[in-house]
C-alpha cells in the first residue's frame, strides 16, 4: 500500500502572524451567478461529528480511502500540530492511510513551492473547525489556495467542517476576529471560493442559527444562503448538490419573494437528506438517484 512520507507526517511552519489587506468582496460585484465547481467536488459540513456516511461519500469522491489526503487545522489557532493530533481520529479511525497535517501562519510561506507539495499530489484536502478568519489571514490568495483549487481541477475533492465549511464560499460569513456572532465583517468577507455566489453558515438548528443568514442576503440579494446543521453536509458536484448526515439544511435565496419561503414569515426552507437541489434553477429538484452517486 503505497504512502507518501507515512501516516501522520506533519509539515509544519510557524511564524509571526502577518494581517492581509484585501479588498471587501470583489467577488460578489465580478460574478453573482452562483456556481458549483467544474469539476471535482465539494463536501461541506455544518460542525459537529462528521458520521461515516459522509466520510464515505469524502473518500469515495477521493478515489478511496489510500488517496492521499492533506488536512490542514490553521483555524483551530494552535501553534503546532503533532502526530496524534486529535483532529485525525476521525480519519485513522475510518481507515486512511495516508495524511499529511499542514499548517502556517506565514503568507510567505503559504505561497512557496515547498509548502504547498504535498497538496500537488493530493486527492482529498480537508479544512477542520476553528476560526475561518485564520484562513483568510494564512492562505487567501496565495499559492495554497491556488493548489486546492488544482485539487478540483484534477478530479479531487474538497471539504471542511465548521469553519472550515464557510471558508469554501465565495462569501464568508462570520469571519470577525472579535467574535462569532457578527455575520458581514469588513476586511473578512470574502472565502475561497469554491462555490460561487453562495454564503454558508453552520451549527445552525444546534445553536439556533437558522434565521442568521437573512440579513446577509437582504443585503446581498445575489448571494444563496445555506445553512448547515451540525453532522449534516451538502455533496456539491457541477451545478447540483446532495444534503447527506443527520439533520437538515436551510437555504435562503433573496431573490425569491413568493412561494413557500414566505410561510410561517420565513424567506427560507429546509432541506432534508437525500434531497437535491440545482444551482443554476436555485430550485429544489428532489431526491438523488443513489445509482448516480460514486
Amino acid at each position: 500500500m503505497g504512502r507518501r512520507g507515512g501516516m501522520g507526517k506533519t509539515l509544519v511552519a510557524l511564524a509571526v502572524l502577518c494581517l492581509p489587506a484585501f479588498p471587501a468582496h470583489p467577488a460578489l460585484s465580478a460574478d453573482p451567478v452562483v456556481k458549483g465547481p467544474e469539476r471535482g467536488a465539494l463536501v461541506i459540513v455544518g460542525g459537529g461529528r462528521v458520521g461515516p456516511e459522509i466520510l464515505t461519500r469524502f473518500f469515495d469522491l477521493a478515489g478511496g480511502r489510500d488517496a492521499p489526503l492533506v488536512v490542514i487545522p490553521t483555524a483551530n489557532g494552535a501553534d503546532t500540530f503533532p502526530d496524534d493530533w486529535s483532529g485525525l481520529k476521525m480519519f485513522k479511525d475510518f481507515g486512511v492511510t495516508t495524511i499529511t497535517l499542514l499548517h502556517t501562519t506565514d503568507r510567505k510561506i503559504a505561497d512557496s513551492e515547498e509548502f504547498v507539495r504535498p497538496i500537488t499530489t493530493a486527492r482529498a484536502v480537508w479544512f477542520p473547525g476553528g476560526r475561518q478568519w485564520r484562513l483568510v489571514d494564512s492562505y487567501l490568495h496565495t499559492r495554497t489556495q491556488r493548489e486546492i483549487e488544482r485539487v478540483l481541477e484534477r478530479g479531487g475533492v474538497v471539504g471542511g467542517s465548521s469553519a472550515g465549511a464557510s471558508i469554501l464560499a465565495s462569501y464568508m460569513v462570520r469571519g470577525a476576529r472579535e467574535n462569532n456572532d457578527i455575520m458581514m465583517a469588513p476586511g473578512y468577507e470574502e472565502g475561497f471560493g469554491l462555490i460561487k455566489g453562495v454564503a454558508i453558515d453552520q451549527h445552525m438548528l444546534t445553536r439556533n442559527r437558522q434565521d442568521d443568514l437573512e440579513e446577509v442576503v437582504a443585503k446581498h440579494p445575489d448571494v444563496l444562503g445555506i445553512g448547515l446543521d451540525e453532522s449534516t453536509a451538502i455533496v456539491v458536484r457541477g451545478q447540483q448538490f446532495e444534503v447527506t448526515g443527520a439533520s437538515k439544511v436551510a437555504i435562503h435565496d433573496g431573490r425569491i419573494v413568493k412561494g413557500a419561503q414566505e410561510r410561517h414569515g420565513k424567506k427560507y426552507f429546509f432541506m432534508a437528506p437525500g434531497e437535491r437541489y440545482d444551482l443554476t434553477k436555485l430550485e429544489r429538484i428532489g431526491k438523488a438517484n443513489r445509482s448516480e452517486q460514486p
